[in-house]
């Protein structure tokens, strides 16, 4: 009967105390998972070479910097580092398409988008939609009640006042500032909302 094999806390921690070896047993278990992933999504060797470097870079110097905390399973955590790689590739590989219209065969129809989002573009959506859910809980409960029954529940102002028995200007003023402040932590966290 096979002994039961060291856990990936286990090895997290030798590497602590200064087993190199245990660094690498843990990139190694993990590899072939995590790369299959990134290249799922980025269809790109090069490229998913490239972001599954630098996921393991982070992975240890975040482990290094004594910051890892186990909360759940290594892989999971390894694998969500390697997804925000992702989205940040494509959030700043996303550049504004430049027209030469000095050149004789310029047609305005080959810088439309006929198709749908593609994969890359879906991804980001959702964590932009995450990241905005995540801001509006720092919202004061008067501007985040606003905030939702307008854009979630898509209610008129006139609708809002009513149910949350203000006035219309009271609802308008904190839906205002229910945005002010969203834009500001937005500054704060350095968080980028474009696809």
């Amino acid at each position: 009967m096979k002994a039961l094999s060291v856990t990936d806390k286990e090895l997290v921690g030798k590497y602590l105390t200064g087993n190199q070896a245990s660094l690498e047993k843990l990139i190694h278990r993990h590899k072939n998972k995590v790369f299959a992933y990134i290249l799922m999504v980025v269809k790109d060797k090069q490229l998913a070479d490239d972001i599954f470097q630098d996921t393991f870079i982070k992975v240890i110097n975040t482990i290094r910097a004594g910051s890892y905390k186990e909360e759940g399973k290594f892989i999971q955590w390894v694998m969500r580092i390697a997804h925000n790689l992702i989205i940040d590739y494509f959030r700043k590989s996303k550049r504004i398409p430049v027209i030469d219209n000095n050149s004789e065969d310029f047609d305005i129809f080959d810088t439309i988008k006929f198709t749908d989002n593609s994969i890359e573009d879906r991804i980001i959506t959702e964590q932009i939609h995450q990241d905005v859910r995540k801001l509006i809980n720092f919202l004061p409960a008067e501007q985040k009640e606003v905030l939702f029954m307008r854009h979630y529940s898509e209610m008129s102002f006139k609708d809002i006042a009513e149910q949350t028995d203000v006035s219309i200007n009271t609802a308008l003023g904190r839906m205002r500032y229910a945005l002010i402040n969203l834009r500001k932590l937005i500054e704060q966290k350095n968080i980028i909302l474009t696809v």
